[in-house]
Formats: structure tokens, C-alpha cells, sequence
């Protein structure tokens, strides 16, 4: 009994303690509110990457345009007296008021000789060895500025000499800036070629030549220097009797340097018995040129070409060797050196800056020993540079 009362009791108590001293129920502990579940922190909006300012497109530094001048185009030079264009032809040209940053004389000789080939529909005449058109022999090539028309001009001034290759064709190109910057506005070409024909069609063709082509390429813009003067000193042969040639000139004032371009070639004929040539004629002769300047030596040289064999490449046709260079020509005679040129070369001119004081001077010159019947080609041009 008294352990059910106890019992009882017991349930009693613990109903009791469930309920708060102010007997309303006893409220759950707090708890702490929710936190909302943690979100990335907001991030501005991406905006589309800076592109750098658009740069107009880098133009290509404008050209300065080249004028072209034709001058000769496929011309025929005949080695026929009497025929058109005997030996030489002649055209004009503008050149324009300048200045020039560039004036270029571009010239290109063609042949009926080579290739070999084209002797299936160009053969020779009966009885002869060369297509009737070929000039198979090696010959002076030059272009010449404004010949004199009237005695007491000034000589004519030589842009280039060259000699032509044996029955080969020939491509080169000069320079002639100052030439033109000195004498801008119109002037005459020639080209001259020493053209002979074989009548019996056995060392060259029958009525052989040339065609040559030439043009001027000119850039206007400022000049690289400043030219004074042109002056043509000399232009033409020398002799057995020539002796001392005198070529008098005056220099005017303001002048800072000289150009003088002397070109020397030796030809002909002729015996020399004083040891100094390898061969029977003037062009395989070594001699002396002396030079003054108002009668003191300005130079003393002998011009002599000794690398004339870099212009035989061999090759073959058929049966037999020949130079590519030169086609039609022995390949001991293409190789031999000689009096300052080659067969298929351009001869450049020997150059010399005599003096710079404005005023009257005499320039001669003189070669040594040449035989009769030998000669030498010569041209004297002056250039004059100022500040």
C-alpha cells in the first residue's frame, strides 16, 4: 500500500514540475532565428572587355613614280653602208625640268646569232657559215648624249661603253643621276655599234647587225647632290702620232669636289716589237696613260682588263663546246686578257677628283708607245659638286 502511495506521489511531481511557477507550460529554449543560407556576395554586372580605339590601318609609304622613257625599242643597227641606221641610231628625249632622285639608262641588246636554235628557220645562205643576219664578231657598243652639231660644241658626252659579246645577247644598266641633274630637259641618244658585214658570210653573216632596245627610267625628287656643272672634256680617238691632247676647262666657284670619269679602250692593228702585248694587235697591248693636271701629274696607270675568262661559261651544242657568254667566239680569244675590255662587258671608267679651286685649268693627257695602226678609244667628262 505504502509503496503504490509512493508511486503515486512520484507521477504527481513530475506532472507538477512540467509546469512553470506562473503554471503556464514551460516555453521551448530559444533557438537562434534561421540564417538565411549564406549567398555569394553580389558581384557587379560583367561588362564587355575595354577593345582598344580602332586604328585606321597602316597605309603602305606611297612609291615615287617612275616616268619611263623609250628611247630606242628593237632598233636595227645594219652594218651596211648606205643602209638606215648604218653603225649608229639616234632618238630623243625629256627628261623634264628635275630635280631627280633617280634617273637610270636601261639597255638591252639582241641578236639573230643565238640561241642556236634559231638557225632552223633562219639558216645561212648556201655556201656560207652564219645566218645572213648575224653579226658574230664582238664590237664597241657605246651610248652618246647630245652629239656637237656645230664646230666648237662641246664633245659629246658618253653615258657607258661596252663592248658587244661575241653574237650574244647583252643586258645593263647605268646610273647617269648627275649627268641628268646637271643637264635636266631634252636631249639626243645614239648608240653606236662598229658594225662590219662579211659579204662572203665566213667570220659573220652577210649583211649582219644589231637590235637594241634602250629606255630612261626617271624618279623626280630631291636630288642626292647638288651638280654644278657637266662638262664633256674629250670624246674620240688617239694614235700612233696623237702626242699630249689638252682639254682646257673652267671650274666655277662654289665648287666642293670634281668628278672626272676618263674611259679608255685599245684597238686596231699594228706590230709592236717591245714586249708589251700577247698578241698581234692593239687590244692585247699594256699601255701606259699619263695624266696632268696644269702640268703636274694627276695619275699614271695602265688599263688592262685580266678577267675576261669569267665571261666563257662552258657549254655544249651538238658537237661542240662554246661560251655562254660569248656563243660565237673562239673560247681561247673570249678568254685572253686585254687593253681595258672583255667581249660581252661593260668597260667603267677610270675616276679622278683633280681639285676643287673655281677657276681656268688644263688637263692633258698622253699614251705611251702605240704602234701604227693601233688606236685607243677615248672620252674625258667632268662633273663639278657643290654645297
Amino acid at each position: 500500500m505504502r509503496l503504490r502511495h509512493l508511486t503515486f506521489l512520484l507521477l504527481i511531481a513530475s506532472a507538477l514540475g512540467a509546469c512553470s511557477d506562473d503554471g503556464a507550460a514551460d516555453a521551448p529554449e530559444p533557438q537562434p532565428e534561421p540564417t538565411p543560407e549564406a549567398q555569394p556576395e553580389a558581384q557587379p554586372e560583367a561588362q564587355p572587355e575595354a577593345q582598344p580605339e580602332a586604328q585606321p590601318e597602316a597605309q603602305p609609304e606611297p612609291q615615287p613614280e617612275v616616268k619611263v622613257l623609250e628611247v630606242f625599242d628593237n632598233a636595227r643597227i645594219t652594218s651596211i653602208g648606205g643602209m638606215e641606221n648604218f653603225q649608229n641610231v639616234k632618238g630623243e628625249f625629256d627628261l623634264g625640268p628635275g630635280p631627280f632622285a633617280r634617273v637610270t639608262l636601261i639597255v638591252d641588246l639582241d641578236t639573230t646569232c643565238f640561241p642556236f636554235e634559231k638557225w632552223q628557220q633562219n639558216p645561212p645562205p648556201e655556201g656560207q657559215n652564219w645566218p645572213a643576219d648575224c653579226d658574230a664578231f664582238d664590237r664597241n657598243f657605246e651610248f652618246l648624249m647630245d652629239d656637237p652639231v656645230d664646230e666648237g660644241d662641246p664633245p659629246a658626252i658618253e653615258l657607258v661603253r661596252a663592248i658587244t659579246p661575241f653574237g650574244g645577247p647583252m643586258h645593263f644598266e647605268v646610273d647617269m643621276t648627275d649627268i641628268a641633274n646637271g643637264l635636266p630637259g631634252a636631249h639626243t641618244l645614239r648608240s653606236h655599234i662598229s658594225t662590219w658585214s662579211d659579204g662572203a658570210g665566213q667570220v659573220s653573216g652577210s649583211a649582219g647587225g644589231w637590235n637594241v632596245s634602250a629606255r630612261i627610267e626617271v624618279t623626280e625628287g630631291p636630288a642626292p647632290r647638288r651638280v654644278l656643272a657637266v662638262m664633256p672634256l674629250f670624246n674620240g680617238g688617239y694614235g700612233h702620232e696623237s702626242g699630249v691632247v689638252e682639254m682646257p676647262y673652267v671650274l666655277p666657284e662654289g665648287v666642293t669636289e670634281t668628278r672626272l670619269e676618263y674611259r679608255a679602250t685599245g684597238h686596231g692593228g699594228g706590230e709592236d716589237s717591245s714586249g708589251a702585248c700577247i698578241g698581234p694587235a692593239e687590244e692585247f697591248c699594256q699601255r701606259g696613260h699619263f695624266l696632268k693636271l696644269n702640268g703636274r701629274v694627276l695619275s699614271s696607270f695602265t688599263p688592262w682588263r685580266d678577267d675576261c675568262a669569267t665571261l666563257c661559261t662552258l657549254e655544249r651544242f651538238q658537237n661542240f663546246d662554246y661560251c655562254k657568254e660569248n656563243p660565237t667566239g673562239s673560247i681561247q680569244s673570249v678568254r685572253a686578257p686585254r687593253a681595258n675590255w672583255c667581249p660581252g662587258s661593260v668597260t667603267p671608267p677610270i675616276l679622278r677628283d683633280p681639285t676643287q679651286e673655281a677657276g681656268e685649268h688644263r688637263l692633258t693627257y698622253q699614251i705611251a708607245d702605240v704602234v701604227p695602226g693601233g688606236s685607243w678609244r677615248i672620252s674625258a667628262l667632268l662633273v663639278v659638286f657643290g654645297d
